[in-house]
């Protein structure tokens, strides 16, 4: 049943932070916070974009590596230190004119609870909390930061039939 719904997703929102990195987070001497990424996500996230499905990021956090990585992958929508995610993912929707259902959400904690209970397919990692677990039409055997993203967009691109490497796709 799940399976079926995954084809006819158009949008795919992602928080950061226990999502597509383990929740660590680093800071150094300056004060700077840093996180480490999988790189099997981010070739996931760039293929999606190239194949049409938007890709948003909304995420609690602040940081200037997060933007550069996300921009360096193509995603046009990245929203940092939100609050209200429910209601930058409503305007996000509107902007491009898709449905809650045709959207799938990968969140891990409760800032992510209320726009998974509005969209079509809510996910979380394994290592998602007891909250968001009992929302979550999918919960994935992979951990945050451990390829969820990856697990997740290919299955979505399969079902799409978009799932291919018929041309060049830069390195992540």
């Amino acid at each position: 049943m799940i399976l079926e719904r995954l084809k006819y997703v158009k949008a795919i929102f992602l928080d950061v932070d226990g999502v597509l990195t383990d929740g660590s987070i680093f800071v150094n001497e300056a004060g700077e916070q840093l996180r480490t990424f999988n790189v099997k996500d981010g070739y996931a996230i760039q293929l999606a974009i190239k194949k049409e499905i938007l890709i948003c990021i909304i995420t609690g956090g602040k940081s200037e590596g997060v933007l550069r990585r996300f921009e360096g992958l193509g995603v046009k929508e990245i929203h940092m230190g939100i609050s209200d995610k429910l209601g930058v993912m409503d305007a996000i929707l509107k902007k491009y004119q898709i449905k809650a259902e045709e959207v799938l959400f990968i969140g891990d904690d409760i800032p992510d609870l209320a726009c998974m209970q509005s969209v079509g397919i809510a996910v979380a990692p394994q290592d998602a909390v007891e909250e968001i677990k009992a929302i979550s039409h999918y919960i994935s055997s992979r951990e945050g930061g451990r390829g969820v993203v990856r697990d997740v967009v290919e299955k979505v691109m399969k079902l799409q039939n978009k799932w291919n490497t018929d041309f060049p796709v830069k390195s992540v």
